[in-house]
């Protein structure tokens, strides 16, 4: 069993609290590094979430700074 299989069963139920863990400490390396990294940190907390299942909106969306595709081209 690998650890991140190990970090899926313990979190298990605690998806919410995962997610606001991993942001937490995504906006103190942010803050620590004056958001230097914040395109790096931004790419491994979206990789950790998806790796957890939780997937969602990326930080950038949230905070109105754009990012990825809301509303994809129709064709």
């Amino acid at each position: 069993m690998s650890a991140m299989d190990k970090l899926k069963k313990m979190l298990k139920g605690h998806e919410d609290q995962a997610s606001k863990g991993v942001d937490k400490a995504g906006d103190m390396v942010d803050e620590k590094t004056q958001g230097k990294y914040s395109k790096h940190v931004d790419t491994a907390q979206q990789k950790f979430k998806d790796q957890l299942g939780q997937g969602g909106q990326e930080r950038g969306q949230e905070r109105g700074q754009g990012g990825g595709q809301e509303n994809p081209p129709q064709q």
